[in-house]
């Protein structure tokens, strides 16, 4: 079984392969500090509910973009997972496609690149919604061609309520019209619209920018809340960064 790690600046998300099945995934907050003894614990627990055992785990991956937990990270899949870790990013990871931007470009966007082409091989662009809101474009023949990073979501609610007197903090959901009656209605609507607005107008540019027709979809932690709020999202892919880790461990195993 692979053991696949994925570590943003929000949550780190762990997921167990079993082939190409997913027996479990489970998150929990990136502390940078958080010793592998820690990850143990919490972990074992949760992979024993799915009847999953340490010994189990054959080998395993790592995507970071938190240099300060990587050293726990590997230290987990080394001494509680007895793995060597492949980690992306480092010079024996190959991806197996070629990066036309300059580094470095965060694993996670790497992982989307690859795990995108595999369920659409034509020109792509992945919209991730996590702590930083993503677009990252691939070609049909799989390769990064660059992309678009604007401020999170949760990242723009704190700063209009960090540096305003007035406004508070609020949970962002969606709005049947435009138009708020009142602070906290006009607030979300702000937020909420104003993605939709960010999302149709990046793509756009991307795509005349490009010069071909380019499909759309989107993943992370808050992409659900915008489905069916705009077309040009084609379909929400959970898992895309997942299968991209297992399909970068395959081409390196493979070599």
């Amino acid at each position: 079984m692979l053991l696949a790690i994925n570590a943003n600046n929000t949550n780190t998300k762990f997921a167990v392969f079993d082939g190409d099945r997913i027996l479990g995934e489970w998150r929990m907050q990136t502390v940078a500090a958080r010793t592998a003894d820690e990850y143990a614990v919490w972990l074992s627990q949760l992979m024993a509910l799915k009847g999953v055992k340490p010994a189990d785990i054959g080998h395993s991956i790592i995507a970071s973009v938190v240099p300060r937990a990587n050293f726990n990270l590997k230290l987990l899949c080394t001494d509680h997972f007895g793995t060597a870790p492949l980690v992306i990013g480092e010079p024996d990871c190959k991806l197996g496609f070629e990066v036309m931007a300059d580094p470095p470009v965060g694993a996670d966007r790497l992982a989307n690149t690859v795990g995108g082409h595999l369920k659409y091989p034509g020109p792509l662009i992945v919209v991730d919604f996590g702590t930083a809101t993503t677009f990252d474009v691939k070609d049909a023949q799989g390769n990064y061609r660059g992309g678009v990073i604007a401020p999170g979501i949760n990242l723009s609610l704190d700063a209009l309520a960090s540096a305003t007197a007035m406004l508070p903090r609020i949970a962002l959901e969606p709005t049947k019209t435009v138009i708020g009656t009142n602070t906290l209605a006009c607030m979300q609507s702000g937020v909420y619209w104003g993605y939709i607005g960010l999302i149709e107008g990046i793509v756009a540019r991307i795509r005349a920018e490009f010069g071909q027709p380019m499909r759309v979809i989107s993943t992370g932690g808050l992409a659900p809340i915008f489905v069916g709020a705009t077309s040009v999202i084609e379909a929400v892919e959970a898992d895309i960064t997942m299968i991209g880790l297992l399909e970068i461990f395959r081409r390196n195993r493979s070599k």
